[in-house]
């Protein structure tokens, strides 16, 4: 799976003005017919290859409560979204409540202006709530934006994942610790053949 990475933005989108203060929002289950499409529609944007609408109901159906979507204050359309997951991590002795930043999407003329930083932030707290002990993530090396996003809030490199993306592209692994660790052995977590999976089918 990809973590779906704000970038420096596409040359041919003009940076809009920005709109005042957004609407931050959970998802709730009753927004499917509302969001889900734009959800689809921005994420796959950043994407050689859309996910399936499977892959987005995977994690919207069990995790939405870990899914949050920034929304314009005049039109509530949507301008960013973080979709996430919480699960026990039974290959790690003992056992770890991981979280995993699958996407992260931000509308390109709204880039620059801490829209993602706001959406991981919301994610990493309802994450921690639930006792979570690490969030993990992709992205692609080349991404520079979102690997220096991440490292501001606190995120480390856990391991380089060679030709992970079926576009042949490699990516980095960085984890978030949030409850006490070593950190020199958290930075190997991914040393594993079961920590390192390929992406899911888009």
């Amino acid at each position: 799976m990809t973590a779906c990475n704000p970038s420096a933005g596409d040359a041919e989108s003009a940076r809009a003005e920005y709109p005042g203060e957004l609407k931050y929002i959970q998802y709730q289950h009753s927004l499917e017919a509302q969001y889900l499409p734009a959800i689809r529609a921005l994420i796959s944007k950043d994407l050689s290859e859309p996910y399936s609408i499977y892959v987005y109901r995977y994690f919207l159906c069990q995790w939405g409560h870990l899914c949050f979507m920034a929304l314009h204050p005049t039109d509530s359309s949507l301008i960013g979204v973080v979709v996430c997951k919480l699960e026990m991590h039974s290959s790690h002795s003992p056992p770890t409540l991981r979280g995993y930043i699958a996407m992260l999407a931000v509308s390109a003329p709204y880039r620059g202006y801490g829209v993602a930083t706001a959406l991981v932030k919301m994610a990493i707290d309802a994450m921690a709530q639930r006792g979570a002990d690490e969030i993990v993530l992709e992205t692609e090396e080349t991404n520079i934006p979102a690997m220096r996003l991440y490292e501001r809030l606190g995120f480390l490199r856990s391991k380089k994942l060679h030709r992970y993306y079926l576009n042949g592209n490699s990516a980095y692994r960085l984890v978030l610790l949030l409850k006490s660790t070593d950190v020199d052995a958290a930075t190997d977590l991914a040393l594993d053949e079961d920590d390192v999976s390929p992406p899911l089918s888009r």
